[in-house]
């Protein structure tokens, strides 16, 4: 009886285990799009600071080993993103890598309209089947007040969530440019947390 009793804890020991290792159910996971990677954001995206070839999609996409077209444009507000991702979601990414917000904040403007423009870019490309991870950026003001706004975003539209994109490279004058972009060392740091976060679920979104 006793050893009947420990098989079955065991066993459910290890079926807790399993569910609580599983992804989070994350929509189009596996994606269904064919595409290309796309990684779609502003100036941190399209590598401002950085030499050719060491923005951070250029360094994941050899890190990983998967061909990632930079769909980033320097300046750009979530809503000019919103405006152009109609055009990027027509190649049907298979994922996306979403980093937009930081020129919101830069010049003030609303946060309840920044999430809105995330949560409508999202879903146009959920539609195209892609599998969307959605890339925070910290606020200009003392405390992150965008962490949460982006953490309630992500858990909403299931996509997965990585925090504040300059997380350990802002404020450290050997991976900075200038006060906003990393540099090249910055962006392979960017890039190396990208793939450690990525590595457990990479076989099921190549």
């Amino acid at each position: 009886m006793k050893k009947t009793f420990l098989i079955c804890l065991v066993l459910a020991l290890g079926l807790l285990g399993y569910f609580w290792s599983r992804p989070a159910s994350y929509k189009n996971f596996p994606p269904t799009a064919k595409g290309d990677w796309i990684a779609y954001g502003d100036s941190l995206t399209s590598g401002y600071g950085a030499a050719d070839g060491n923005d951070y999609p250029a360094v994941l996409s050899r890190t990983l080993g998967i061909p990632i077209r930079n769909f980033g444009v320097a300046g750009d507000t979530t809503e000019m993103g919103l405006k152009r991702v109609e055009e990027a979601a027509k190649i049907q990414p298979r994922v996306v890598l979403l980093c937009l917000g930081g020129n919101d904040g830069l010049q003030r403007m609303s946060s309840d309209e920044m999430f809105s423009n995330l949560r409508q870019m999202i879903r146009v490309f959920h539609q195209s089947g892609s599998f969307v991870i959605l890339i925070g950026v910290r606020s200009v003001s003392l405390l992150d007040s965008n962490h949460s706004g982006f953490k309630k975003l992500a858990n909403e539209e299931k996509v997965l969530y990585v925090s504040n994109i300059l997380d350990g490279v802002f404020g450290s004058p050997s991976l900075m440019s200038d006060q906003v972009h990393p540099n090249d060392a910055g962006y392979k740091a960017i890039a190396e947390r990208l793939a450690t976060v990525l590595s457990p679920i990479l076989p099921q979104l190549k």
